[in-house]
């Protein structure tokens, strides 16, 4: 195997000792040494094409300079999930930019022990974001007590956390008034993900407040529970269709779930909008390449990610939980699944 190059190697190159050398490569502005010795370390270093071992840089600053990634979701799903690369281009994009290292960890089910926990007791990361979080995940309030940098790409009842997300029942609850509007009352929904997830949680109520506010009756046979992947949505469409009076018109909480959706629906050869209405939740690419393009609530995933970041690595420089909480904006994006070219 090849020998790279040393911190002895440098300095005997540099004509310097090798403390002086470790103080300038960990830019030490605490130790007195003159600008002139310290171009001459970094030119040889440079020279030398030196690169500081990572294990040991830890060791000396107890910083691994690597954040962790958590997705709580079973990986069928990571890979099936259209919107995810938007977010992780927004943390990747940071974690670049300020030096950081990204470590990528999936997690099928939070509610069993030592799922993520292990990871920062043994010091492989300094801060965590955690994305699609869950009211029963135990080891994410453990962590919060232990005071642990953690952001949340998600929101939790609990009020202790950072967060970088979307207000999902106020943009649940513009989707389904958008199919109000175009005269439907009998409005069935399909959710994202189990009722477990925040997110998923928060879809229904904005859900049920738009129903509220328009004197619509709730019927819990309208409601299905998606799962992230379009076989999800094939198969919560398929049992709405067994309904002797079916809706005139679905809300599904993720893109994803409803090509699923869409697919049950042409199965059985109904069109749409014309038989059913149809309007989606994040905006994934493939949405408006679908045949009808896919009506949908439009998510800031690179913003959402790229929040995250920021607010995690200040977090863990600044060793504070500052316990921001940013909410980024979304809207409707109207294409031809909804009905509106048929008004």
């Amino acid at each position: 195997m090849k020998k790279y190059p040393r911190t002895k190697d440098i300095a005997k190159l540099a004509g310097v000792s090798r403390t002086t050398v470790s103080f300038v490569l960990n830019n030490r502005t605490d130790v007195k040494i003159s600008e002139a010795t310290r171009k001459k370390v970094l030119n040889t270093a440079k020279e030398l094409d030196y690169y500081p071992h990572a294990i040991a840089t830890s060791l000396v600053k107890n910083k691994t300079k690597t954040i962790g990634l958590i997705l709580c979701q079973r990986l069928e799903s990571v890979f099936s999930d259209a919107f995810l690369p938007r977010v992780l281009l927004g943390v990747s994009t940071v974690a670049q930019e300020k030096g950081y290292r990204i470590l990528l960890h999936y997690v099928e089910d939070v509610s069993k022990k030592d799922t993520y926990y292990p990871m920062v007791r043994e010091k492989r990361i300094d801060g965590m974001i955690l994305s699609g979080p869950r009211s029963d995940d135990e080891e994410l309030f453990k962590l919060r007590e232990e005071d642990f940098p953690i952001v949340l790409m998600g929101q939790i009842k609990e009020d202790n956390f950072s967060y970088s997300d979307i207000d999902n029942i106020k943009a649940a609850k513009k989707a389904v008034q958008h199919l109000i509007s175009h005269g439907h009352k009998r409005i069935a929904i399909i959710t994202n993900a189990p009722l477990s997830y925040t997110a998923s949680e928060s879809r229904l109520l904005g859900y049920k407040s738009a129903l509220e506010e328009n004197s619509i009756p709730y019927y819990e046979e309208l409601i299905g529970i998606g799962d992230f992947t379009p076989q999800s949505g094939f198969k919560e469409m398929q049992k709405l269709l067994t309904l002797k009076k079916l809706p005139t018109a679905v809300f599904v909480a993720s893109d994803v779930v409803a090509f699923g959706v869409m697919d049950a629906l042409k199965k059985v050869g109904m069109k749409i909008p014309k038989d059913i209405a149809l309007i989606g939740f994040d905006n994934v690419n493939l949405s408006e390449y679908v045949d009808p393009p896919l009506t949908t609530v439009n998510l800031p995933g690179f913003e959402i990610g790229k929040n995250a970041a920021n607010l995690l690595i200040d977090n863990i420089e600044n060793n504070k939980n500052n316990n921001k909480k940013i909410i980024l904006e979304t809207h409707l994006i109207i294409r031809k699944s909804c009905g509106c070219n048929l008004i």
